[in-house]
């Protein structure tokens, strides 16, 4: 029976007994338990809305009887079907997402508990012929009764029973497997130490590969996989395990500690919400991020080649060493992505890394942190269940940035020590950042704790502004340079970065460490009047940098690639404060794309002018310029470049050319009556072309979209492209109907494919029939929190609100505000996030009408 005993305790009205993990349960728990084992099964039916029926064994050490022990279960109570403590049947209690076993069950030393239930399907991503677990932050918990923090790790023996014609992938090797009719029962190894959040396991119809791409010294490794592009496999797979392989060599290297797990095994998923993540084992990925073909461009291969690193870097952090509570997370991304980073360099020697790193962690880092939803790198948790709020931009790209801040003011050889006597020290155990600021604090003079205060603790960056004063000779008398925070705090942010002199046949560099409001550069005391002042020429400084308008048409002309990038990102942020006009900027970028060589670059331009050119021009702005714009890119594509760089253009061109005479040249290339030389374009991307032909109002749009549909050939994308198509009608009623049919979180489990539904309904050509359901969005965003990922509600946000810049949207979200004063705080937060180039357009249009 289910009862409710303690609904009258005065406890149970605790933070002790709150719904998800609170700070206390998890540091009470932390202390009351220990050596931990979990043993698991699952039988997977055949029909994916049949039950999962499930068994638990867990064995624990318990040595605190002061208080019941809770082990975490968010889902129905009818799911528990029996209890048992110690040999014993017990009465099924089960409050606030937990499952209560009384005092009196149990004993001071080792315990058994046994649970019979009914598996959750929140988490496991069930599909007709597939599912996969994803348990990361808190969602462990969903799937089966557990101790849901990332501090109480342990061992998992899992059992699965699945359909014979299924592959099975976990965190450990397959033991012994029984057929039994219809059905394979697998039984696997237990598992490496690992917290509840990297258990998983993956199931279903997939091609299996194992390869050794190391020495003979070093293990196999297998893939699983769905995709049936004979070109794309051919492609991709050596490639995929060689990766793998560079990134364990040089971290094992780095941090001076073996691979810390029995295996290394990854599962490519059609449908996965993220890029990929770390589970001990089994890592998951994304399968377009991993599966490329001939017609990738150096980006997307090294796009590829970092997220592969980034996930390998977790066995050792996040894995090896995890955060002893979720408001640390940002620790395990910020290595992550710093030891990507670094492993790209040996992999791609002709990279410019510094450009790399740029592009990749500023716009993104620049895009949270000027809004006014930015926050801390390191923020409070008071509860488990709200951690997935805390994923975004500032802990995967302003963390990185700040931490090769660090990087460069300690040394290298100094970092790389702490580094390693930090993974030393907490193998197989948690750590906080407290604990490795005091490791790095003994590897240097600078005083880490008051570095980390406003890097880490403190959220924004700086404005910084200079006086230079001139002799009568021209020459430089006086270089100051002085910061002010953004958001008008006391916060200075001690950092170094370069500014560059430019001369006619020469650039002079300066090197400027600020740790304090003013900086007086006496190096350029003497130097003359330069043609132009470059701020940032390195591209290390974090913040908004003086930007001389009337000399941008320099930009173009710089011959270092990292000061171009850092200059047309520094034009763009200066555009956002109103230092820049946007037509001016335009103008710009607009040159920009018509010189620039590098497909980095080139990124950086392209997407700001297309920003500028939706978000803050009005549409007699737009209609000035579209038509030049189209032919200007139309015109480029002819000549001879390279591949890369022809393929950010078109991207560029195909997002712009609604005009009839631009239509009909993108109709042409869909339906390859014209061939452009040298631009590779694939499958996916006819299908982009597609959508955007049908988004353009093109005569033919019915017919595209219906080619298209019965061309695509991998069954995952078909289905995909299926649930994209009323999003892509022509018929305003059917566009309403797929937004109406999103309130039920049952079609909105494939985040990915809502997120580009969502994008096409509320495209700027299409604003104005879709506003009306800019309140729907914004009401929806708590269940959307409750239900959906932890990459969702921003997600959401982004491709909704995100997408408008007019008065009437800007008007909603204040209506939605006012009448919501206990809007969550968090969300309240994403939604400032996603909404930030709306509320810069309020002010950015009024001046130009």
């Amino acid at each position: 029976m289910i009862t409710n005993g303690f609904s009258q305790s005065k406890e149970k009205e605790s933070v002790f007994f709150e719904n998800g993990v609170s700070e206390q349960l998890a540091q009470f728990r932390k202390h009351q338990i220990s050596d931990v084992h979990y043993k698991l099964s699952f039988e997977i039916p055949n029909q994916k809305n049949e039950n999962i029926n499930s068994d638990l064994v867990v064995d624990l050490i318990v040595s605190d009887l002061s208080k019941p022990l809770l082990l975490d279960f968010k889902e129905k109570s009818q799911n528990i079907k029996s209890i048992s403590a110690n040999g014993k049947d017990i009465a099924i209690v089960h409050e606030n997402g937990h499952i209560i076993i009384p005092v009196e069950n149990l004993i001071s030393g080792k315990n058994t508990i046994k649970i019979s239930f009914i598996a959750g399907n929140l988490s496991l991503n069930r599909n007709d012929d597939f599912l996969y677990t994803l348990l990361v932050p808190d969602r462990a918990s969903t799937l089966f009764p557990c101790f849901d923090q990332p501090d109480i790790k342990a061992v998992y023996k899992l059992s699965l029973s699945v359909p014979k014609d299924w592959s099975v992938l976990a965190g450990a090797d397959v033991k012994e497997k029984v057929e039994k009719g219809d059905f394979i029962s697998y039984a696997f190894e237990e598992s490496d130490k690992m917290s509840t959040y990297l258990f998983s396991f993956v199931t279903g119809k997939f091609q299996s590969v194992t390869k050794k791409p190391g020495p003979e010294t070093s293990g196999e490794m297998t893939m699983l996989y769905r995709e049936n592009n004979a070109e794309k496999i051919k492609a991709s797979t050596d490639t995929i395990f060689n990766l793998h392989q560079q990134s364990l060599d040089f971290l094992v290297k780095y941090t001076n500690y073996k691979f810390p797990f029995k295996k290394l095994d990854f599962a490519s998923i059609p449908v996965f919400q993220y890029g990929g993540m770390e589970h001990v084992g089994a890592i998951q990925y994304r399968e377009s991020s991993l599966f490329l073909d001939n017609s990738a461009t150096d980006s997307e291969k090294l796009n590829r080649a970092k997220l592969i690193a980034h996930e390998t870097s977790h066995m050792w952090f996040g894995d090896l060493v995890t955060m002893k509570w979720f408001n640390d997370v940002w620790m395990k991304e910020v290595f992550a992505n710093f030891m990507a980073d670094k492993i790209m360099n040996p992999i791609f020697p002709k990279v410019n890394h510094n450009l790399q790193f740029f592009t990749a962690h500023y716009p993104s880092a620049y895009a949270e942190d000027r809004s006014l939803g930015t926050h801390p790198i390191r923020q409070h948790l008071a509860n488990l269940k709200d951690a997935g709020s805390l994923y975004g931009a500032i802990i995967y790209n302003k963390a990185p940035i700040m931490m090769r801040q660090l990087e460069a003011s300690m040394g290298k050889e100094a970092f790389q020590k702490g580094i390693q006597k930090y993974i030393d020290k907490y193998a197989n155990d948690n750590a906080d950042w407290n604990n490795l600021v005091e490791l790095l604090d003994a590897e240097t003079p600078l005083d880490m704790k008051k570095w980390s205060e406003v890097w880490v603790n403190q959220s924004g960056r700086a404005i910084f502004t200079d006086k230079i004063e001139y002799d009568k000779q021209n020459r430089i008398k006086k270089f100051e340079i002085q910061q002010k925070a953004e958001d008008k705090s006391k916060n200075v942010w001690p950092q170094v970065f370069q500014i560059g002199l430019i001369y006619a046949n020469e650039v002079k560099i300066l090197n400027a460490n600020i740790g304090t409001e003013k900086l007086v550069l006496k190096e350029a005391v003497s130097l003359e009047k330069p043609i132009a002042v470059i701020y940032n020429y390195n591209g290390f400084g974090y913040g908004i940098f003086p930007l001389d308008g009337n000399n941008l048409n320099k930009i173009t002309d710089l011959k270092d690639e990292v000061a171009r990038a850092s200059t047309y990102s520094n034009l763009f942020e200066n555009t956002l404060i109103g230092n820049i006009s946007a037509d001016k900027a335009f103008e710009c970028f607009l040159k920009g794309i018509q010189t620039e060589e590098n497909e980095l670059v080139l990124r950086i331009a392209s997407g700001s002018l297309n920003t500028i050119y939706w978000k803050f021009f009005t549409q007699k702005q737009q209609n000035k310029v579209q038509k030049s714009l189209e032919d200007i890119l139309y015109t480029r594509l002819q000549t001879n470049l390279s591949a890369n760089i022809k393929k950010t253009l078109f991207g560029l061109f195909s997002s712009i050319a609604y005009s009839d005479s631009a239509k009909a040249r993108l109709y042409q290339i869909w339906n390859k009556e014209i061939v452009i030389q040298n631009l590779k374009l694939n499958e996916d991307d006819y299908t982009n072309i597609a959508m955007n032909l049908a988004i353009f109002k093109h005569e033919k749009a019915d017919e595209i979209l219906e080619k298209t549909r019965t061309t695509i050939t991998n069954p995952d994308k078909k289905k995909r492209f299926q649930f994209l198509l009323p999003s892509l009608s022509k018929d305003e009623s059917v566009r309403n109907a797929f937004i109406e049919s999103l309130k039920d979180d049952a079609n909105r489990e494939k985040e990915s494919w809502v997120s580009v539904g969502l994008a096409n309904v509320n495209h700027p050509l299409r604003q104005e029939s879709a506003q009306k359901y800019i309140r729907f969005s914004l009401d929806l965003v708590d269940e959307i929190q409750r239900t959906g990922d932890i990459f969702f509600p921003k997600d959401w946000l982004d491709n909704t609100i995100g997408k408008y810049s007019s008065k009437y949207a800007f008007d909603e979200v204040q209506r939605f505000l006012k009448e919501n004063p206990n809007f969550s705080p968090i969300l309240k937060r994403k939604l400032f996030q996603a909404a930030d180039l709306l509320y810069k357009a309020q002010n950015i249009k009024k001046e130009t009408e």
